[in-house]
């Protein structure tokens, strides 16, 4: 690829795991709702919740765990109890306190690429929660700077890499999304690589790999991103 010199990464399901926790929680409360509907009716009403209230709540646990209970009553007809109101929140807590999980391969990468680029996190969601998983990671030192955005597009980008005074030729974002990690990039004109997760929020998929050869790198891991900025 051409040559960089400032890289950013994604944080959740790039860097450490996340999409599993809620995956987890999706799986306790299709139980919890059994008794009233099937899962794939579950599924459907929570995501069109959430797709409804994002503009209000943003990303996150919290808007994730509001959604949650909104449904619930919807799905119910508002039968669902304080009790089992109670245990949504708590796995809200949970899922908040969770351990920050690196992804295999991260730390090293991380500190291999230090030396010789300049790093940067854009990641987006809940502020405070993106900072206390930022600070448990232990991976902090590495960045020069840390950008937690309400969205990730194209102005978004526009906007973080006129701030730090980055040319979209000379960047490369790394991410897991290609919705939101790597086509706003390669539409400004600049590079992208592309590490995918197991697990991929219905919000976040997208019909096909776009298009676009020197700019854009599927990766199998992050372990394969020193070798392709060798040069």
């Amino acid at each position: 690829m051409r040559p960089c010199r400032a890289i950013g990464f994604d944080a959740d399901d790039t860097l450490w795991h996340n999409e599993n926790i809620f995956e987890r929680v999706h799986e306790r409360y299709r139980a919890l709702l059994a008794r009233y509907h099937d899962a794939g009716t579950v599924d459907r009403t929570l995501f069109a919740t959430e797709m409804r209230n994002l503009e209000l709540y943003g990303y996150g646990v919290k808007g994730f765990t509001l959604s949650a209970i909104e449904t619930a009553i919807a799905l119910t007809d508002g039968r669902i109890g304080a009790e089992e109101i109670q245990i949504l929140l708590q796995q809200g807590r949970e899922m908040l306190a969770h351990p920050v999980e690196l992804l295999d391969g991260v730390a090293e990468t991380l500190a291999a690429l230090a030396g010789t680029h300049r790093l940067l996190i854009i990641t987006k969601g809940d502020l405070r929660d993106q900072e206390r998983k930022l600070a448990k990671s232990g991976l902090a030192a590495h960045f020069s700077h840390i950008e937690i955005l309400s969205e990730k597009d194209e102005a978004a980008y526009a906007t973080v890499l006129r701030r730090h005074a980055i040319a979209p030729a000379e960047f490369l974002m790394v991410g897991n999304s290609l919705k939101s990690d790597i086509l706003p990039v390669l539409a400004l004109g600049g590079a992208a690589a592309h590490v995918p997760y197991p697990l991929t929020w219905g919000h976040e998929r997208v019909a096909e790999a776009p298009a676009a050869p020197g700019r854009f790198f599927p990766l199998a891991s992050i372990r394969d991103l020193p070798a392709l900025l060798r040069p």
